[in-house]
């Protein structure tokens, strides 16, 4: 299922947007080592970057064979060998993954979806105790060269209260408008087990 309005304009033209190994430094600073998991590695604008900071495997997923291949080229290219990639449906399909096999969820110019809290979930249920989500969108508050529409994006609040009502704690916006002066972005740790036994029974889910 694709999300609306989710066209890429082509490679170069987008990785200009975007400083991605001074963002990604930024948004792994307190990762635990174990593995990654991107939803969307679309031209593996954050992939190869990502990798660097993933001790284990990032598994990256897209639901277009074009990025697929473009990726696995780029990988081939750079030496790296530790990025396992899927053509996969991860919105109506999931990813196939085991739940907590993860420390650290990538969410990148994706939650203008129709549903945001259920992909949200999904990454909630992949991370290990303590591990992160990081999740970055195209700005609502300027107009911007590319992006959906601004009546569709979600502004930080809104993020902020998906993340806290999924269950996230210690939400934290980081200031990434040197590298990406279209975009907001926010780390969100999930809790440990006890934390996340009594949030759960605090909202009698």
């Amino acid at each position: 299922m694709k999300i609306r309005q989710s066209g890429m304009p082509d490679m170069e033209y987008w990785n200009n947007f975007f400083d991605a190994p001074r963002i990604i430094e930024k948004l792994f600073t307190n990762t635990p080592p174990g593995n990654t998991i991107e939803f969307g590695c679309g031209y593996g604008t954050f992939t190869m970057p990502a990798s660097l900071h993933t001790q284990k495997t990032l598994y990256a997923f897209d639901i277009e064979p074009s990025a697929i291949n473009s990726v696995t080229e780029l990988a081939h290219q750079q030496h790296i060998f530790n990025i396992k990639l899927q053509q996969q449906d991860f919105i109506q399909h999931g990813t196939g993954l085991t739940d907590e096999s993860a420390t650290h969820v990538m969410i990148y110019n994706l939650l203008h979806l129709e549903n945001p809290g259920g992909l949200l979930k999904q990454a909630y249920q992949l991370l290990k105790p303590n591990g992160v989500l990081s999740i970055m969108h195209w700005r609502s508050d300027i107009e911007t060269p590319r992006g959906p529409s601004l009546e569709i994006r979600p502004t930080p609040e809104q993020s902020k209260k998906w993340l806290e009502s999924t269950g996230f704690h210690s939400i934290q916006k980081i200031d990434i408008e040197v590298y990406a002066p279209y975009h907001f972005s926010y780390i969100a740790i999930k809790g440990c087990n006890n934390q996340v036994k009594r949030a759960l029974n605090s909202k009698n889910i």
